[in-house]
């Protein structure tokens, strides 16, 4: 039987509690990001930024009460152009604020460039434990076209630092470019794993609305592989991960066994997260209620909110069950390990339909992981929306 919406606060941490972190300043934007980053021509006042950071943290700090921090993740924009000393206090902040578990993963995304890759010692110093590099491609050539700052050589510099300096190491790369081959990402692909990260995240280049490639997209000067071609190449990164030893555990991500990203996790088992910084969104249980929250995204517009209130939200909505129930969904399914039928039926208050699910069985689209627990197959995963839209239907 579904569970009460007042055992809802006992279900929510199921999936952990996290702290995401935005840093929103990048050195150039990227012609494909659709991400909140902002290039700004002048010194930016860190100090004054901590500062609205921990008056922001501490916000949501009365809001959920004394939580352990299972991870925290520094995303952006360009966590990298932090100084270590303003990361160091953040993280003082956090700590000061909720408890942490004594095996918190503690991750920072950074660009490759040589500059950065000098501060990894005082990120580590400061308790970063994890380094996700934005390295994207392997190959200059593609490098350019994606507008990266960093060239092949700088990358596996920066991927050799950050090797001999955390103990985990991810970092992501961009596949189905502009007039890659099958063969060409092969090659690219295996020399990544001989690399030895323990975690690789390997995304679909996608055209997204309102960046330069969707305008040269759609006036015809920038082709990318058709969505045929695009299943050709995600199979190929099944296969070829797989093989050695890095299967996906999402849809875009692999690792070896028990190196998975905790922080993402928290994400898609639908756990609780605060998101603090520009643009952040958040999922939080207050009381009997979750909560999706939503932080502004223009950078000084934040900083003067936070002066002015404590905190930068501009969104702040209990979600029904309704809204629980096809969240955790959508989430869930993305991972290997599925969804747990009985979660959904206690957050959105009703049972997935038999029938369904049995249409969904039989069309190869989901299958089985004991008697209460479902996953999207590989062809599922293909048209993840429509299998998600018709469970919770």
């Amino acid at each position: 039987m579904p569970q009460s919406s007042n055992n809802l606060q006992a279900k929510a941490p199921d999936g952990g509690f996290g702290i995401y972190v935005h840093w929103p300043f990048c050195a150039a934007k990227c012609p494909y990001c659709d991400f909140n980053s902002h290039v700004r021509h002048h010194a930016i006042d860190q100090d004054r930024y901590v500062r609205a950071f921990q008056r922001e943290l501490a916000h949501f700090a009365e809001m959920t009460g004394n939580r352990t921090v299972d991870s925290i993740f520094f995303g952006g924009g360009t966590p990298s152009l932090m100084e270590p000393a303003t990361v160091g206090r953040i993280l003082d902040s956090i700590a000061g604020h909720w408890s942490m578990d004594a095996n918190a993963e503690i991750s920072m995304e950074a660009n490759p460039s040589s500059v950065e890759a000098d501060r990894f010692r005082g990120y580590r110093s400061a308790g970063v434990n994890r380094m996700s590099l934005g390295v994207q491609s392997l190959h200059d050539r593609d490098l350019k076209l994606l507008g990266r700052l960093h060239d092949a050589e700088t990358a596996l510099k920066a991927i050799d630092t950050a090797r001999s300096t955390f103990p985990r190491l991810s970092f992501d790369l961009i596949y189905a470019r502009p007039d890659q081959t099958l063969d060409s990402w092969r090659q690219e692909l295996e020399q990544a794993i001989a690399l030895a990260a323990d975690h690789l995240s390997l995304y679909q280049l996608t055209i997204e609305e309102g960046t330069p490639f969707f305008a040269l997209h759609q006036a015809g000067k920038l082709k990318v592989p058709d969505a045929d071609f695009g299943a050709e190449f995600y199979a190929l990164t099944q296969q070829v991960t797989e093989a050695h030893g890095l299967p996906a555990y999402e849809v875009s991500n692999h690792a070896k066994p028990g190196a998975e990203c905790r922080h993402n996790l928290v994400y898609w088992r639908y756990g609780d997260y605060v998101g603090v910084g520009p643009g952040a969104h958040g999922r939080i249980s207050v009381g009997a209620t979750k909560r999706a929250t939503a932080i502004e995204r223009y950078p000084e517009t934040w900083l003067e909110n936070v002066d002015t209130h404590g905190h930068g939200m501009v969104e702040n909505t209990g979600l029904s069950e309704e809204e629980l129930g096809d969240e955790y969904l959508l989430m869930g399914l993305r991972l290997l390990e599925g969804v747990d039928l009985a979660r959904y039926e206690a957050l959105a208050h009703r049972s997935v339909d038999p029938k369904r699910l049995s249409d969904l069985l039989e069309h190869g689209m989901v299958e089985r992981l004991g008697d209460n627990r479902v996953r999207a197959t590989r062809e599922g995963f293909f048209v993840l929306d429509a299998v998600v839209a018709d469970l919770a239907a």
